[in-house]
């Protein structure tokens, strides 16, 4: 297998010159060239042949030529038709790449089923294949690949994406604190979420105008398994955050107006413990678990 080979910034203008094409900032093409960060990441993804590599936003096919080195198969996306054929020749050699020339989302809550078959043709063709995410995302498309990739029942193992930093701290956000969301509590509520690396804008090339940040991903199995319906949750947390700000009490009236009267939200309010006063954005994630859980089987 040939060495992969490592994409400088010269090395990449060299390439759109000779194409005749630029990156194109509506898509968010900010490739990274800083060779010590392709090697962390690299590295933290700590992946095996028995691995099956998905990369959202192939760009260049940099990224995607190192995974191939060491994953048992590489499943790569790329919206972009010019980005495709500079990734295609690229990774010329590599027999365990699939590359995608395709949207990785269906729609902000579904991936592409093209994306999905391509997964799970690689993860079937060896027994005990497992997932891991490991992508440059675009910034536009991070919150919903992420999320949804958590929303699956795919055997994903770990993810260690590039992000744009405030989103990395909305993923780790803590109650009471500006950034505490319905984000942060959908991921933390089943995994391990932690940010590796701040990274500047200087590190990628064209250069982004806000910093940028490794974020590593974990299931938590345990977790996981506390939550009886990750459907109604996910929808429970987006709604309720909402409206963060608002009396607990009151938002839940509104949602569910139709299935509890305003009585019985007062009831299961009581038997998680809260008081009157509270609001979404204060309580912690458990806690949150448990509402949800209480909502659902008084509405059921």
């Amino acid at each position: 297998m040939k060495e992969a080979h490592r994409q400088t910034r010269s090395y990449l203008m060299e390439m759109f010159q000779r194409h005749g094409f630029h990156p194109r900032h509506d898509l968010g093409q900010n490739f990274l060239i800083d060779i010590n960060i392709i090697d962390f990441v690299i590295r933290n993804a700590e992946l095996r042949e028995n691995d099956v590599a998905l990369e959202i936003g192939a760009g260049t096919g940099g990224l995607t030529d190192f995974l191939a080195q060491d994953a048992g198969h590489v499943v790569s996306v790329e919206l972009d038709r010019n980005m495709h054929a500079l990734a295609t020749e690229t990774i010329t050699g590599h027999e365990n790449v699939t590359l995608l020339n395709t949207d990785a989302l269906k729609n902000k809550n579904n991936f592409s089923p093209t994306v999905l078959d391509a997964v799970n043709e690689a993860l079937a063709a060896e027994p005990g294949r497992q997932l891991k995410l490991i992508a440059n995302l675009p910034y536009s498309i991070a919150t919903p690949v992420i999320s949804n990739l958590v929303a699956t029942n795919l055997p994903w193992e770990r993810m260690v994406v590039t992000i744009q930093y405030e989103l990395g701290l909305r993923m780790t956000a803590k109650p009471k604190t500006s950034h505490y969301g319905s984000l942060a509590v959908w991921l933390q509520s089943q995994c391990k979420v932690t940010m590796l690396k701040k990274l500047p804008p200087t590190v990628f090339w064209p250069r982004p105008k806000v910093d940028s940040a490794i974020m590593l991903i974990e299931p938590d199995l345990e977790l996981r398994a506390a939550i009886p319906d990750r459907e109604f949750f996910h929808n429970f947390v987006r709604m309720v955050f909402q409206h963060r700000r608002k009396l607990l009490r009151g938002v839940l009236a509104g949602m569910y107006r139709d299935q509890i009267d305003k009585a019985r939200v007062d009831t299961l309010l009581e038997e998680v413990g809260f008081g009157e006063g509270l609001r979404a954005e204060e309580i912690d994630i458990p806690s949150l678990v448990k509402l949800a859980t209480h909502i659902q089987r008084s509405i059921s």
